[in-house]
């Protein structure tokens, strides 16, 4: 039971001996830190606004908005501009797919009744320089009877100059020229047989071979 006692008031003691260290002058106690200078931006800021009891105009407030706001707007009439271009120089064709747009081929360098083949956007051109005779029997075949009834006329601004795509229009195969059942062109894929004014006559084929757009200009002939 003492010794109960004792323990007691020891615990008391030493709280009591604790309770004493805490005192609120510590708790109050705070460091002043005198040696730190307030930055001064008074070396950037208006004159105008410089002396805190002098107020500043009403005007120059708005204009100084205006003026804010007026180079924002020209800044972002700027950036669309550039985005615009941006997007139609990424969309519009490159600088070769211009270059290859049109071709120009010398009919000089073609003798009458010879052909010459060329590519324009990646196909084969058939350019033939026709007789006389060869025009005169081209006309004398009645298309109201063909496949694809169109006038050679319609098909040709020159019936002298023959201009055909060398594209089979079945399935897209390359023709040969001078072969078939009608001297003109034959494709041995699937049997497509064409006259010599590129007129489907035979096999599977829907339509003659299609004509580019051309035009004669002197001693050119200018394909695209």
């Amino acid at each position: 039971m003492l010794s109960n006692v004792r323990a007691t008031s020891f615990a008391v003691g030493n709280f009591k001996n604790s309770a004493k260290l805490v005192t609120p002058g510590l708790c109050q106690a705070r460091s002043s830190h005198t040696d730190l200078k307030v930055p001064d931006f008074s070396d950037v800021r208006h004159p105008a606004t410089l002396d805190p009891t002098t107020p500043t105009s009403e005007e120059r407030r708005k204009l100084f908005k205006y003026m804010v706001l007026g180079s924002a707007a020209s800044a972002g009439a700027v950036l669309a501009k550039g985005i615009v271009r941006g997007s139609v120089n990424h969309f519009a064709p490159s600088k070769s797919a211009l270059e290859v747009a049109s071709i120009e081929v010398e009919t000089s360098k073609i003798p009458e009744g010879k052909s010459l083949v060329v590519t324009w956007l990646g196909k084969p051109i058939f350019i033939r320089h026709k007789t006389d005779a060869e025009i005169e029997e081209q006309k004398a075949v009645d298309v109201s009877s063909l496949r694809d009834p169109v006038p050679d006329v319609d098909r040709f601004p020159d019936l002298r100059w023959q201009v055909l795509i060398g594209v089979c229009t079945h399935l897209g195969c390359i023709p040969i020229e001078g072969k078939g059942d009608f001297g003109g062109y034959y494709c041995p894929c699937h049997g497509s047989h064409y006259d010599f004014a590129g007129r489907i006559r035979k096999g599977p084929a829907p339509k003659n071979l299609e004509v580019p757009p051309h035009r004669i200009s002197g001693d050119l002939l200018i394909i695209g």
